[in-house]
């Protein structure tokens, strides 16, 4: 237990858990004065956790990167990434590619999730548009950060420890995977039905039009 748990693994997953409690204490502070179903609250707990993430965590690693490297520099956030490359060794060492997609993932991702956010909250024509966006950049990232590493044997990544493996690698990366993909399925399923009721209030449109013509024409007949 003591070889898969290292103080620094748990200090970062307890920095991990202070990340997702923010996440519902802002959540909550913005339910307080905007009404939404439930569904589109979850939305927003993982939107507002996802900005957290990619500002408060995945920021920070931009900054050593780009002025060092994760393992060469010093503090606690540095902690957590010089414990995650631990599973995956790109992240501490400054590799070209991730940083690259890790500046896009800060200021662009970061940028759309409050956007996303707050068009949400203010019930925005543009919601889904931004939401597919940001799906597909997320998606787009998760894809270029390991499809690399996939094709060139995973030189870089650490297998054979069941946290690095399954809790580092497969579930926090799979979040930015699964989700996503459901928030992908969710603004097909809306703008479907949107689309739907658009058809139906045309049809209705039409069909009035007609009975009035209809309504015409007999009153001409009957004078």
């Amino acid at each position: 237990m003591d070889a898969l748990l290292s103080p620094r693994a748990i200090s970062s997953l307890f920095i991990a858990s202070l990340h997702f409690i923010g996440a519902i204490l802002i959540t909550w502070l913005l339910g307080k004065w905007r009404s939404l179903p439930f569904h589109e609250w979850l939305i927003v707990l993982w939107l507002v956790y996802d900005a957290i993430v990619h500002f408060t965590l995945e920021g920070p690693f931009v900054f050593f990167s780009l002025n060092s490297t994760v393992l060469e520099s010093s503090g606690i956030l540095a902690d957590v990434w010089k414990e995650y490359s631990v599973a995956d060794y790109r992240w501490g060492v400054s590799d070209p590619t991730i940083v690259s997609l890790e500046i896009l993932t800060v200021f662009v991702d970061g940028s759309l999730c409050i956007l996303l956010i707050y068009a949400i909250l203010k019930n925005k024509y543009y919601r889904h548009f931004v939401q597919i966006v940001l799906c597909v950049c997320e998606l787009y990232g998760g894809w270029m950060t390991f499809a690399p590493e996939w094709l060139t044997g995973s030189p870089n990544l650490s297998t054979d420890n069941v946290i690095h493996m399954w809790l580092y690698l497969v579930f926090f990366n799979g979040l930015w995977v699964l989700i996503p993909l459901l928030l992908l399925v969710h603004s097909f399923v809306n703008m479907e039905a949107s689309n739907m009721k658009k058809d139906a209030a045309t049809n209705m449109k039409k069909d009035a039009a007609s009975n009035m013509k209809k309504d015409a024409k007999k009153g001409k007949k009957n004078k």
